[in-house]
């Protein structure tokens, strides 16, 4: 028998953890962190580690996919969404999905979930922590930590306009004759706010992301506790994988960038230490929407910081790679991805309830190559998000559009868009790393306009939500698009979990057969191995592989020879006998 992790005394890894937050604890704060404040800090993790009775899984593999959905993506009158989601997810999902990441399902006033209000409650409308638990039955969950900022109409913002005690320093106050030109923004709106306190005065408060999203300040050592202690009560709840929000913007210091500073590396830090004590297991995923070589030092030395940071450089890179389909760019970005250790990985995805983010393009595209991307889309319907530069001009942020509808043309044939489809999602299944699928995507769902007109915003064009039994119809319906993206989809996603050369760390290596033709190489340490090509044109491609002998695991048929004629879109997953 194993022993139980929660049974036994101290043992020497909880005592180094333990050295090591106080460590990290005083490179942030000095001497404002107070022994009483430690000595809460610790013991609010002892308490939660022994109230965690659920082992997280060790690592990662081949069987691990993630969906991305909205708690309240279904609904059925009368009833709360999560148990009409998880009917749905039973159902339809199950069996293909290892992890379900559920946007925020907390009380909350502003950007679907984004501005939180209470972080410690399931938002009425969607149940409570019991249907949280009911999903965690069926899959293992990843919740978000929005750790940035929090909703203007929330009881700790309430506190601190009364100027209740405690809550004085929660926030960032600014005079508005800072200079601020220095600090990166990721929207075109003010990065101040004015607020009234209950004596009359009026303070100037940091917002990076909106005037209902004020910005918690870590500097005090009370916003940390109060923020240690929202991420420790998701950990006992069942949070198995985590997602830091907007992470990046954590610390503030004007005259500088404000976006990864050290500070906010050593938090990241401290909550590395801080899950691995009270959940071993427990995985981090760093979510900041920047250029890649930004992006990737969330992964710290390989060890401390994230196990997982998003690859956000994927989506517009495979966008950019069908609608040039030229494959040169994407395969050596690819090559040059490397990780920190073996215990780290890439969470890659395609679409999420967010736009396609942009500034991961740059530094791999030139400027003009991204600006062309972008107003190809634009013709084909997409919309565009704007940010502000610190020279005063403008730039594009993001697309908004559903992957479906970003990946063809408007009046593309519905097979040709099922083709290209699966071939952008049988690519996101081969690569390094954990795949993570959007729900609107397994849906096969079009751009939502209605949504835009309706709640005034772009990214509502992929933010669609349904009642109880209207998809259903549709994916039963052999005719229907839906139909077709679905079970073409789940298809693939059922083959990759059963192949251990797709394992997240099993070895990779990219080569352009010719401009059209991508090949992409699996290959586990005992040898077993795949072979994955991609045609990214309308153009049947005859090319030259060095296999003799091997099946087609996505076409059924069998490989004999070396010249091989890949149809128009066509993916081949090769599997050598």
């Amino acid at each position: 028998m194993g022993v139980d992790c929660h049974s036994v005394g101290p043992l020497p890894w909880k005592i180094n953890v333990k050295e090591k937050i106080n460590k990290l604890i005083k490179l942030i704060y000095a001497d404002s962190f107070s022994d009483e404040n430690i000595r809460a800090l610790l013991t609010k993790i002892d308490t939660a580690r022994s109230l965690i009775q659920k082992a997280r899984k060790s690592g990662w593999d081949e069987q691990d996919v993630v969906l991305i959905t909205y708690a309240d993506q279904f609904s059925a009158a009368g009833r709360k969404t999560l148990p009409v989601f998880t009917e749905f997810f039973e159902r339809w999902l199950k069996s293909c999905f290892s992890h379900v990441h559920l946007l925020p399902f907390y009380p909350w006033s502003s950007d679907d979930g984004f501005s939180v209000m209470d972080y410690h409650r399931v938002s009425p409308e969607a149940g409570d922590w019991q249907d949280v638990a009911r999903l965690n039955k069926s899959t293992q969950l990843m919740f978000d930590f929005v750790c940035n900022h929090m909703s203007a109409k929330s009881e700790w913002f309430a506190h601190y306009l009364a100027q209740k005690p405690g809550f004085e320093e929660f926030f960032i106050p600014v005079d508005p004759d800072t200079d601020l030109s220095a600090v990166t923004r990721p929207r075109a709106l003010p990065l101040l706010t004015p607020f009234t306190l209950h004596d009359g005065s009026v303070r100037h408060l940091w917002t990076t992301f909106s005037d209902d999203q004020i910005d918690l300040n870590f500097a005090n050592p009370h916003v940390l506790i109060a923020m240690v202690d929202v991420l420790l009560h998701y950990l006992i709840e069942g949070a198995s994988y985590v997602r830091l929000d907007a992470v990046g913007f954590m610390w503030k210091t004007p005259g500088t960038s404000c976006i990864h500073l050290e500070n906010t590396h050593r938090l990241i830090q401290l909550f590395r230490a801080i899950t691995d004590m009270a959940a071993p297991g427990t995985v981090l995923i760093t979510e900041t929407n920047v250029p890649h070589q930004d992006n990737i030092s969330y992964f710290g030395d390989g060890y401390n910081e994230a196990q997982m940071v998003y690859q956000f450089s994927l989506p517009p890179l495979v966008l950019h790679t069908i609608h040039r389909g030229n494959v040169h760019s994407l395969c050596q970005w690819a090559k040059t991805l490397k990780l920190p250790s073996p215990k780290t990985t890439w969470f890659n995805f395609l679409s999420s309830h967010d736009g396609i983010g942009l500034n991961p393009l740059r530094g791999i595209l030139p400027e003009e190559k991204i600006l062309t991307l972008v107003g190809k889309l634009q013709e084909e319907g997409a919309l565009v998000n704007w940010k502000n530069n610190p020279d005063g001009t403008r730039s594009p942020y993001e697309i908004n559009v559903t992957y479906l509808d970003a990946l063809s043309l408007r009046d593309s044939s519905e097979s040709e868009r099922v083709a290209r489809f699966i071939l952008a999602h049988a690519l996101l299944l081969s690569f390094p790393g954990v795949p993570a699928i959007y729900i609107q995507s397994i849906l096969g769902s079009r751009n939502d306009y209605e949504g835009v007109d309706k709640l005034g915003y772009n990214r509502a064009i992929n933010r669609k939500k349904y009642r109880a039994g209207e998809i259903d119809v549709e994916l039963m319906d052999p005719d229907s698009l839906r139909y077709k993206v679905y079970h073409s989809l789940t298809r693939l996603i059922k083959l990759r979990r059963n192949e251990q050369a797709f394992h997240p760390d099993s070895d990779a290596s990219y080569e352009s057969l010719n401009d059209h033709v991508l090949k992409l190489v699996r290959r586990t340490e005992t040898g077993e191995q795949i072979t994955a090509l991609f045609n990214f044109t309308e153009f049947s491609q005859q090319v030259f592989v060095d296999i003799h002998q091997g099946k087609d695991l996505i076409g059924g048929s069998d490989i004999n020879g070396n010249t091989l004629t890949l149809n128009p879109w066509q993916v081949m997953w090769i599997k050598e006998n």
